[in-house]
């Protein structure tokens, strides 16, 4: 354990988003549903969308670009490369491999890792991968790179506004200032059918809405009781482990509601184990009375249970404004990005707290990908390189302010236009550059041969 690096966690993050939205109040009105279906029931404000221009490897092409430059990394630094994403664009070629067209001038073509997918999980496994790099005998000294992207798209219907789209990129290394804590990390893998993309002629997902919610609830509450076990073995057992030792706590958000319902959910497991074991208080907080009717619940049969999840959503209101709120900024004007849907939430959170609260904090992650897969790890805060951090994210809130409006209607015509180019070859993108920022690589053509060619704006 001695020849570990130091610290090794996240380095810095660069978001990027497209520059065009559809309002979802727009978007209730153009599906002819009620009022607050997309807005209030969901908890979704806009949802981001791709131009023809725009496709996987451009996102993730800006991404990897911006965060090199903004902070003056050199290629030739970058050690392992490793993309997470359900958005296949080749069955063959990696996302990647595309990427090591920005490495050509530096000459470093030494660079482990390919693609890695299942569902939303993908970005968080590349970021494990890269994380143990660091901590192996394979490590020369350089840094990693973990790079999450997705298009989400559905068919027409109550799915269609749990879309989105976006890139984050994400710089690895030792002395880091958001620090991977270690061995306290708790994950559930189980085969299911709650979403899969099994024709790869369509873009859309097969989903099971009713077990997607159960799968992802499950998953949450297995993750959760054993991280807690693990960080109680740590801490000899001296005390229970609880929502109190997290000073904060993200998901990946589906939408925006369903991370609300997460946070009551954790609030929930933790009643449970106060209520069998009152002993074993983690914070010392009286059990609420008016709960106790659930306190001989098993957690299996309370999954859609709207009993329980409307009185621990009101239980823990308090502790999901201050914990997980500030995390949903991108997840609420962008929507559902797939694989970088948490980390998207993580820069959400650095982004609107305060740097004095940030110091020395613990945040828990929880990511989950359907089919399935699911973790539940947290990161600790460091001061130094923090800064560093914070100012190369200082440009996320007016770029979100910045985009563009597209009414309803032209938004599904996009949609309908995306459908019927799907696989076509040869293709020459329509749609103006206007819109993207200096700085963003863009689809030129796909040839006769699906071969695609970029450049940038």
């Amino acid at each position: 354990m001695g020849s570990w690096p130091d610290d090794v966690g996240i380095l810095a993050l660069e978001l990027v988003v497209p520059p065009q939205y559809v309002d979802q109040t727009d978007l209730e009105i153009q599906d002819g549903v009620s009022a607050g279906k997309y807005t209030i029931g969901l908890g979704q404000s806009k949802m981001a969308f791709c131009s023809d221009r725009e496709d996987v490897n451009s996102l993730c092409l800006t991404a990897v670009a911006r965060l090199m430059e903004k902070h003056n990394i050199r290629y030739e630094d970058i050690g392992r490369l490793e993309v997470g994403t359900e958005t296949i664009i080749d069955k063959s070629k990696s996302v990647k491999s595309v990427l090591m067209q920005l490495f050509e001038d530096s000459g470093n073509t030494d660079i482990e890792g390919i693609d890695t997918t299942n569902a939303c999980y993908g970005g968080t496994a590349a970021l494990f991968n890269c994380a143990a790099w660091l901590e192996s005998s394979a490590w020369d000294g350089r840094l990693a790179l973990a790079v999450a992207a997705d298009i989400a798209v559905y068919a027409e219907g109550s799915a269609r506004p749990t879309g989105g789209a976006g890139a984050v990129a994400i710089l690895l290394g030792p002395n880091a200032p958001l620090v991977l804590e270690r061995r306290v990390r708790a994950s559930h893998m189980q085969h299911a059918y709650d979403f899969y993309k099994p024709d790869p002629r369509c873009e859309y997902p097969v989903v099971d809405g009713k077990l997607s919610i159960k799968c992802y609830l499950s998953a949450l509450d297995k993750c959760y009781r054993l991280y807690c076990s693990k960080q109680e073995k740590l801490n000899n057992n001296s005390r229970r482990v609880g929502l109190a030792s997290l000073d904060a706590m993200l998901f990946h958000s589906p939408y925006c509601k369903l991370v609300q319902k997460s946070l009551a959910r954790i609030v929930f497991n933790d009643f449970l184990i106060r209520s069998a074991d009152p002993t074993r208080n983690a914070d010392d907080v009286p059990l609420n009375a008016s709960l106790q009717r659930f306190a001989n619940l098993r957690l299996e049969d309370t999954y859609l249970d709207r009993d329980v999840e409307k009185a621990f959503v009101e239980e823990s209101r308090a502790e999901f404004e201050r914990k997980t709120q500030p995390s949903l900024l991108v997840a609420r004007e962008v929507g559902n990005m797939y694989t970088p849907s948490l980390y998207g939430g993580l820069i959400s959170h650095l982004v609107a707290t305060p740097r004095s609260r940030l110091v020395d904090s613990r945040i828990g992650l929880f990511s989950y990908g359907s089919g399935l897969a699911a973790t539940m790890y947290s990161l600790r805060v460091r001061e130094p390189g923090l800064d560093s951090l914070l100012a190369g994210l200082s440009h996320v809130t007016q770029m979100l302010d910045s985009r563009q409006k597209v009414p309803a209607d032209k938004f599904c015509a996009r949609m309908r236009e995306r459908e019927s180019v799907h696989l076509v070859a040869p293709y020459e993108p329509k749609d103006s550059v206007d819109l993207l920022l200096p700085g963003t690589y863009y689809l030129t053509n796909i040839d006769e041969q699906y071969r695609r060619s970029y450049t940038r704006k």
